[in-house]
């Protein structure tokens, strides 16, 4: 049986496990919050009434791409993209090309980012591999402009952070339903991790500083996973609602084979 992504790639290494993705989303959090065009998102009202349900969906969509057969994956693909339609066919407006890209291009920069702080540095080679699994899926939907390879991709996405991001209403609004829906301690726990992988321009509008009171904690959890208790930490951290979820996120993907 053919996969989109095969059974032994990176990709399912780094969205196998359930903090790595919580690690993905609180950059992409942030992110999201400074595009230019995160307008969109508040078109439907559903990302502000319930920003963590939707990074859950987010999420299904994603393991659908990325543990699914090619066949199944094409279809969650297709589905994303028909959303996408009937939101500009009801708005009377498109979407804009760079916003497809950005989303595409966070996903990219915080698989990467993410996997590097909780498990080790990606070669080049891994790096390309998890590039060219989102590039399939923006080829798929019809995203354009996208470069060819991982290198030749560093540059562009340096341009769209520098072209595309701004501090907005929305931005301080969508902060303010992250504090709503998490409360005081964990939105602090959000920011904190997210000081740990966004890229130094998105500190620079969110006026954030460069040391995270998490760095120190880091090397704690790795042990805390080793010892298995990483759960409890888990259970302490993130909304009772929705634990359940969280630790449907765990896949123990396919060994890569040894070279």
């Amino acid at each position: 049986m053919e996969f989109f992504v095969s059974e032994d790639s990176i990709v399912r290494k780094i969205w196998g496990k359930s903090d790595t993705i919580l690690f993905i989303f609180a950059g992409a959090a942030a992110e999201f919050a400074l595009n230019k065009a995160v307008d969109w998102l508040y078109y439907t009202g559903k990302l502000p009434a319930d920003p963590i349900g939707r990074l859950f969906s987010t999420v299904e969509y994603a393991r659908k791409i990325v543990f699914t057969p090619t066949q199944q994956a094409h279809k969650a693909i297709d589905t994303m993209a028909a959303i996408h339609a009937g939101l500009e066919k009801k708005r009377g407006s498109q979407i804009p090309d760079w916003s497809y890209r950005d989303v595409l291009f966070m996903l990219i920069y915080y698989s990467i980012a993410a996997y590097e702080l909780l498990e080790r540095k990606l070669t080049e080679e891994e790096k390309q591999e998890v590039y060219d699994v989102f590039y399939r899926m923006g080829s798929r939907m019809g995203v354009k402009e996208l470069p060819a390879t991982y290198e030749e991709w560093l540059p562009v996405r340096e341009t769209h952070l520098g072209q595309d991001l701004e501090k907005s209403v929305y931005t301080e609004d969508l902060f303010k339903q992250y504090r709503k829906h998490l409360g005081n301690m964990r939105f602090r726990v959000l920011i904190e991790a997210q000081k740990l992988v966004v890229p130094q321009r998105v500190k620079e509008l969110l006026q954030f500083s460069d040391f995270s009171l998490l760095t120190p904690v880091v090397p704690l959890y790795k042990v805390s996973r080793l010892m298995k208790m990483d759960w409890m930490l888990k259970k302490i951290l993130l909304p009772g609602a929705y634990q359940e979820q969280i630790q449907g996120l765990d896949i123990v993907p396919h060994p890569r084979p040894s070279k």
